[in-house]
């Protein structure tokens, strides 16, 4: 693993007003990961695993991210990009704010995927 600090500011989008902080990148070897934790919940983690075909880019969304309160969802913006977000349980309101400020629209599960 190899670990690049590099800080750069950007906006995720012409329409939007939210500056991101790009803190370095983390260049992975095949079967390696790293977890993400949050800096006052220590016990909510999030694993990206490198693969020789790609990525694991979460955990599984019906059984893990469950566990540790997260809903997974598709998200659509107005360029019609499409994104997977998850959304902790108790921030479901500041998830529909930012989804209604941004202009984003949720994609649903096929049936057959929904619990």
């Amino acid at each position: 693993m190899i670990i690049k600090k590099k800080i750069k500011k950007f906006k995720p989008s012409k329409y939007s007003d939210i500056v991101i902080k790009d803190c370095g990148k983390i260049i992975l070897n095949n079967n390696e990961q790293v977890t993400f934790s949050d800096k006052y919940k220590k016990n909510k983690n999030y694993d990206v695993t490198k693969k020789d075909w790609g990525y694991y880019a979460t955990p599984s969304i019906n059984k893990r991210l469950k566990k540790n309160n997260f809903i997974s969802y598709i998200v659509m913006n107005k360029s019609t990009n499409f994104y997977i977000m998850l959304v902790h349980k108790n921030k479901m309101k500041l998830f529909l704010k930012y989804l209604k400020e941004e202009k984003l629209k949720i994609i649903p599960w096929p049936k057959n995927l929904r619990k």
